[in-house]
């Protein structure tokens, strides 16, 4: 089962959501603003991912833009990065999906189709 953090209003969201539903894949749907991973969970998922960690940044969200961390991310350690994601589920780039083992940040088809099929 997949763990799908989403925001309701993103279309991005709703475009992977909809590609799950069709290829009826069975998710859990969260509320990424109301209930954003732990910091336990975004490091494991980190850890699984094999990406650089601010590859989960949104970095087109307004929060991000006004924390300034284009500027800072690079100066804060692994730890305060995961904290800060943690803190703010609008933060995290999203969709972002998770089964346990696998972890899918935004959407593409062919990552989902290679993910979740």
């Amino acid at each position: 089962m997949i763990t799908y953090y989403a925001y309701p209003k993103c279309m991005t969201c709703r475009k992977g959501k909809s590609w799950l539903e069709q290829n009826k894949v069975e998710f859990n749907e969260i509320h990424i603003a109301e209930n954003p991973p732990t910091k336990e969970q975004l490091a494991q998922m980190y850890q699984a991912s094999g990406l650089e960690l601010k590859k989960f940044f949104n970095t087109s969200g307004l929060v991000y833009r006004s924390l300034s961390l284009k500027d800072k991310l690079s100066t804060m350690s692994e730890d305060q990065q995961l904290e800060l994601l943690a803190s703010d589920g609008m933060l995290i780039k999203r969709p972002l999906a998770w089964d346990g083992k696998k972890v899918t940040l935004g959407f593409k088809e062919a990552d989902y189709q290679n993910s979740w099929l």
